[in-house]
């Protein structure tokens, strides 16, 4: 029997009545059918971070902890202004080595684009904290109006299917990546 993947699923937006609380209740919500996934939520407002970089700050260490503990990632995103939102880099310049030599997929949404243009810069990024970014995603053009307050999609097939498929492969690059994180130490190995 395979051991169970920590899947984390990250916000990418903070903010005030943000879309991103239905996508992720959606994205939440259909990995139940998911038995080997373990979902932790992360909400970057629940952890009351500093509005500097400041690694001691509690609410960064909970952050790098929750981080630290996932296995691999989903990163919910808009597109603002044909990027990620500031709130997203701040999150990620915070902390460096709870990313290292682990998967990440992007679920993204936003206007024509699907937030795709979001998901382009951040395989840039996530390159940078040694991830691998998973090719398939799954994008919402014109989402607004689809999601009800619950996360509930309307005609959610096929994103279901590109979820499937997203899944399938972010689970593999972690089942591939989980042993060779044991290898320690990663840091030297690159030093």
């Amino acid at each position: 029997m395979k051991d169970s993947t920590r899947l984390a699923i990250v916000y990418g937006s903070t903010r005030p009545g943000r879309l991103c609380d239905r996508v992720v209740n959606w994205v939440a919500r259909e990995l139940v059918h998911y038995p080997l996934l373990e979902i932790d939520v992360i909400d970057p407002l629940e952890f009351d971070l500093p509005f500097q970089h400041d690694r001691e700050h509690d609410g960064v260490a909970a952050l790098s902890a929750r981080l630290a503990a996932a296995d691999a990632f989903i990163i919910v995103t808009p597109e603002y202004n044909h990027s990620f939102t500031a709130s997203l880099k701040f999150v990620l310049d915070l902390v460096y080595e709870p990313w290292h030599g682990k998967p990440v997929a992007f679920v993204s949404y936003g206007g024509i684009s699907g937030g795709l243009r979001a998901v382009e810069q951040l395989r840039v990024v996530f390159a940078e904290l040694h991830t691998v970014t998973v090719r398939d995603t799954v994008s919402f053009a014109n989402p607004w109006g689809r999601f009800a307050e619950d996360g509930t999609l309307e005609n959610p097939l096929d994103a279901r299917k590109s979820l499937v498929l997203m899944i399938a492969r972010l689970n593999w690059w972690s089942n591939a990546l989980k042993p060779a994180r044991e290898m320690r130490p990663y840091r030297s190995a690159a030093a």
